[in-house]
């Protein structure tokens, strides 16, 4: 079944057949929803980790934040991972790894032991993601890369919101334990998908290793990570978060400056010479700042101002998820026949309607009110996200994919986790503004919930932002890499051709 798709050439020549491409599709995708939910279990179970571990909040969000700078440090060495070793190879390897890490969490019997577990998950887990993007991107044909992507999209946004409805259900009847051991049997899935259908890809080693690439991306992704996670939780003036900012930020614009000279750079940031890239991957940018930033704030909203368990918080998201899967096919679809400007107008329209909608509620606002807003906001984010990503992709030569899904990858990291603790420190001022403002009669419920509109209503705003984006955007001429030039992008590309 998938001798049609043993290499470049044959998958190009060979007539397009979805019956063939199915199955290592759906290898990266069960990949990719096992550490995608493993990203949001443990944040439900955190309370129950400090009971049960007699340890503190500081120390247990380690497991959180230990995990996060594993993947914010591995994520940029996935492109050159997998033109070493093959993408087949380092997939199924680093599947098994977060396998690996996931076992060892299960059994751990101290705070310490589940921070390191959870680190060796990160560095498995960080590089799926990207490296999965990147096989589907290569097996679909231009006509109908759309709709695979989008197919693939369908984890990318069911994970993050069925993870706390899994997590909460498996804390309050089975165990802990189980937020880590459900991924053993599905990674081993995953493996056995991988190695039977994933095309053995071509690899070949970097002519020159790019060594201080791979020594900056780590220290500059993970610091800057660690930085704004400091930032949001303690004080922007904290030392850990201006070390983290100082130390993220100098080796962040040295790792610029180092492959922008170099012949065989870890991530290719010559693609920004694209005008196509470049504005789709600002526009991108602001699309998940006001959703990722926004999606935090509605649990937080229905646990701690409406009082709802884990499991039934849920539950009240999952109209979210379910119109994300049904949006997401649809905007692929539409994306290969009339591309990214109007699917995505479209969705990021509904996103900030919905967006809007939100900040007008209050401690007695109807879940039937509720529901229906989260499931369209759910559906404009399955028609948006990915004909956005895929048209990035487009933009950039097909030879260079490997080296941009990681750039890509690396950079979302950032711009989430900086919208996350932005919008945190918002609602956190917000709060002391209405407290403020009503004087001797302040309600802290009524100044949380003032907040909370607050933090929606400016998600909104960056929405807009985003619709008002979407209009300069055009079907992108792909960046052609001439023979002979080392990788250097075709100059009639760039911006201003």
């Amino acid at each position: 079944m998938s001798k049609p798709l043993a290499g470049h050439t044959a998958a190009e020549e060979a007539p397009f057949s979805l019956k063939a491409i199915l199955p290592p599709l759906l290898a990266i995708i069960v990949g990719m929803i096992m550490v995608i939910l493993d990203g949001t279990v443990v944040n439900v179970a955190v309370p129950k980790l400090v009971d049960i571990f007699g340890s503190d909040l500081k120390t247990i969000q380690w497991a959180i934040t230990g995990y996060t700078l594993a993947l914010a440090a591995v994520i940029p060495l996935a492109g050159w991972m997998t033109d070493r070793f093959g993408a087949k190879q380092v997939f199924v390897t680093t599947v098994i790894m977060f396998v690996l890490g996931s076992a060892l969490c299960s059994i751990a019997q101290s705070s310490t032991q589940l921070i390191i577990y959870r680190v060796i998950q990160g560095i498995g887990g960080g590089m799926v993601a990207p490296i999965g993007m990147a096989m589907v991107f290569k097996l679909a044909p231009p006509e109908r890369r759309g709709a695979i992507m989008g197919m693939l999209g369908v984890p990318m946004l069911l994970a993050p919101a069925l993870g706390p409805v899994l997590s909460g259900w498996l804390v309050e009847y089975a165990s802990w334990r189980w937020i880590f051991l459900i991924n053993v049997p599905i990674g081993v899935v995953a493996v056995i998908l991988g190695i039977a259908y994933l095309p053995k890809a071509d690899h070949h080693a970097p002519k020159q290793l790019d060594l201080l690439g791979i020594i900056l991306a780590p220290i500059a992704f993970s610091m800057l990570a660690y930085g704004v996670n400091e930032g949001g939780s303690v004080s922007w003036t904290s030392r850990g978060a201006e070390l983290g900012l100082i130390i993220g930020g100098v080796a962040l614009i040295l790792f610029v400056f180092v492959e922008l000279i170099s012949k065989n750079p870890l991530l290719e940031l010559r693609v920004f010479r694209s005008s196509d890239f470049t504005r789709g991957i600002i526009l991108t940018w602001i699309m998940q700042a006001a959703l990722f930033g926004c999606m935090l704030f509605v649990p937080l909203y229905l646990q701690n101002i409406r009082l709802f368990t884990p499991l039934e918080t849920g539950l009240i998201l999952l109209p979210q998820a379910l119109c994300s899967g049904i949006g997401m096919p649809i905007g692929g679809k539409f994306f290969d026949k009339y591309g990214a400007r109007p699917v995505s107008f479209i969705g990021l329209v509904i996103i900030a309607v919905a967006l809007f909608l939100l900040g007008r509620i209050d401690a007695t606002t109807s879940l039937y009110y509720i529901m229906p807003i989260l499931g369209a906001m759910g559906f404009g984010m399955g028609l948006s996200m990915m004909p956005l990503n895929t048209h990035v992709l487009n933009a950039a030569p097909r030879q260079w994919v490997n080296r941009v899904t990681p750039l890509t990858a690396a950079l979302q990291q950032v711009v989430v986790s900086f919208a996350v603790a932005g919008m945190t420190g918002f609602l956190t001022s917000r709060v002391t503004h209405h407290m403020t403002e009503a004087g001797q009669s302040a309600n802290p419920l009524t100044a949380s919930i003032q907040s909370f509109d607050d933090v929606f209503i400016l998600a909104a705003w960056l929405a807009v932002v985003a619709v008002a984006l979407c209009l300069i955007l055009r079907k992108p001429k792909e960046m052609e890499v001439g023979a002979g030039e080392e990788g250097r992008p075709d100059p009639s590309l760039m911006i201003g051709h």
